[in-house]
């Protein structure tokens, strides 16, 4: 089995980085109020402007400003390693993530040095993933395990399985293609299901 896996609030938890410096951002250089918009809905990546109410022109500063500090300081979710361990033992583990490369540091450098520090195994990896489908058809993805739920949507409507981490801003998107996972051992549980079912 190919086994496709989103990085960020999926395998790393980042969105516990990146809000204190959305706060920091949003108070001490835009001078808002740091109050988030409780009611936003985001299903993809966006949830970060989606929450503090930014501009499009307003966003961008802010990853020119905090993006590799906060991938470089993100913590690996728990049981992460373990359960990709477990997988990687029978199935070919594919990253696919939409981290951008930036022209003046190598955010795939950056990546990789995350994931070994963190001695997370992968057969292969995928950066600057912005459609995941298309990427999923090329690797020819069984299993896809992401925390957006745009693109949980895209890859489960296309017949492959898929697993979307729960995070504090999906939790009011659902679809019945898609299941909903709350730990890596309960993706593990979910994957033997999946093996179980295609016996």
């Amino acid at each position: 089995m190919n086994i496709g896996i989103d990085i960020d609030d999926t395998i790393s938890d980042t969105y516990a980085t990146l809000f204190p410096y959305a706060q920091k951002y949003t108070v001490e250089d835009l001078h808002k109020t740091g109050r988030i918009n409780e009611e936003h809905k985001c299903a993809t990546h966006k949830y970060v402007q989606a929450m503090h109410g930014w501009s499009e022109e307003e966003e961008q500063p802010f990853w020119n400003k905090y993006y590799e500090k906060c991938l470089s300081e993100t913590k690996i979710k728990l049981f992460a390693k373990e359960t990709i361990d477990k997988l990687a033992k029978n199935n070919k583990i594919i990253l696919i993530t939409a981290r951008w490369e930036n022209e003046e540091k190598s955010i795939q450098n950056l990546t990789k040095q995350w994931l070994k520090a963190n001695e997370v195994y992968y057969d292969d990896i995928i950066l600057d993933a912005q459609d995941k489908l298309k990427i999923a058809k090329e690797y020819n993805i069984n299993l896809f395990i992401d925390d957006s739920f745009a693109n949980c949507l895209k890859i489960a409507e296309a017949g492959i399985d898929t697993l979307m981490m729960d995070t504090k801003y999906n939790n009011e998107y659902n679809d019945e293609k898609i299941t909903r996972v709350y730990s890596w051992p309960h993706i593990y549980q979910e994957y033997e299901k999946i093996l179980k079912e295609g016996n």
